[in-house]
């Protein structure tokens, strides 16, 4: 799940963009005031800006913040002001995209979408989520709320080879050439065993038992 930062102080668009970002499975804190972000040390995938804020803090004093620890996150201004001069200056401090008030907000989900599927698709493209679980790949490891889930290799290659090909049913002598290796031949009751044991460790995978053949991830 991708974690916002929305920082707006008009209150009623506040809540109106973050119940569109939520509908989108986002999860967004908000705030209405500068120096409250900046006492914030949490760890946010995009930050939404609004340029000039209820305090002496401003959105480009955040971004010179944010840009001290990271880089590379990126960031959305927002203003009343449509002048090329705060867009100018959002590019300089290192902004992704800029929109004047008034905004359509499927326009902001749009954007929203965009810029994170164009920033993390290649650093997240061995990183998998389902169902709050996060499972990676270069170190073979799952974490349930930054809690590591102890899987052996059998168990970690099943859930792999299921959460890349969710949907497709694989009968049983699928999976074993799949998990096992072709030269396996082992009775296929190894694989109910492999299922059960993930399903105890992994309660909320949604394998599907599809009876007499094989199984599912749904």
């Amino acid at each position: 799940m991708y974690k916002i930062c929305l920082v707006e102080d008009e209150e009623d668009l506040s809540k109106l963009v973050k119940s569109y970002l939520e509908k989108e499975d986002y999860e967004v804190t908000c705030y209405e005031k500068g120096k409250d972000v900046l006492e914030d040390n949490e760890e946010y995938h995009l930050y939404i800006l609004d340029i000039m804020l209820k305090d002496d803090v401003t959105g480009y004093d955040i971004i010179k913040k944010i840009r001290q620890k990271d880089i590379d996150v990126p960031v959305i201004f927002t203003s009343a002001r449509d002048q090329d001069l705060d867009r100018i200056i959002g590019l300089e401090l290192g902004s992704d995209d800029y929109l004047t008030k008034p905004y359509s907000l499927k326009e902001l989900v749009l954007r929203v979408g965009n810029i994170l599927r164009r920033t993390y698709k290649e650093k997240n493209s061995n990183l998998y989520t389902y169902l709050n679980y996060s499972i990676d790949t270069d170190r073979r490891i799952v974490l349930e709320k930054d809690e590591e889930i102890k899987l052996t290799t059998l168990e970690f290659d099943l859930l792999i080879l299921l959460v890349e090909n969710k949907n497709k049913t694989f009968s049983r002598d699928e999976l074993l050439s799949h998990v096992w290796g072709s030269d396996y031949y082992g009775a296929d009751r190894a694989v109910d065993d492999l299922v059960r044991r993930l399903r105890k460790k992994m309660p909320r995978l949604n394998i599907n038992t599809i009876y007499g053949y094989g199984y599912r991830l749904s």
